[in-house]
């Protein structure tokens, strides 16, 4: 799909909006993941519930109403039951959220707020995505990726 400059201007101006909104949330601090992690600080779980509480009721209002999105199309949600790949998949994001203390986004902002040692955290996410599509070539039958996305696999013979 080719994108406009407009549309890729949009995309970095609210990237960088969000990234803002990371660091001031202190969220690319790793004591106050780490305070989170151990339940001693509940503002990044009253963040990340006003995040779902604002967004949920919105997109299936939109969804509803059979909305068009800017690039995509008419705005469908994906659905899919839990697996045990979910549940894998989960427990590996989480034990790299607690060992690093970030996440993709507020790595990005970590890096960028001076946090040099954050380049570990982004090439060890490129190093996961790099594994994560080897695993899924490697699936003999496979048809979708099982991530929720619900895309189809081409098969390599």
């Amino acid at each position: 799909m080719k994108t406009s400059t407009a549309y890729k201007l949009l995309g970095l101006l609210f990237g960088a909006g969000f990234g803002f909104v990371l660091a001031a949330a202190n969220l690319h601090e790793y004591d106050t993941i780490h305070n989170m992690l151990r339940l001693e600080e509940f503002d990044v779980f009253l963040l990340m519930g006003a995040a779902i509480g604002t967004s949920l009721p919105l997109l299936w209002w939109l969804e509803k109403r059979n909305a068009k999105t800017a690039l995509a199309g008419t705005l469908t949600l994906s659905r899919s039951k839990p697996t045990r790949q979910h549940v894998a998949g989960g427990a590996l994001f989480g034990v790299g959220w607690a060992v690093s203390g970030t996440c993709p986004a507020p790595a990005l902002v970590m890096l960028v707020s001076g946090a040099g040692l954050a380049i570990i955290t982004i090439i060890g996410l490129f190093v996961g995505l790099n594994l994560r599509d080897r695993q899924v070539a490697k699936l003999a039958g496979a048809t979708t990726a099982a991530d929720g996305e619900h895309r189809t696999l081409a098969r390599t013979s």
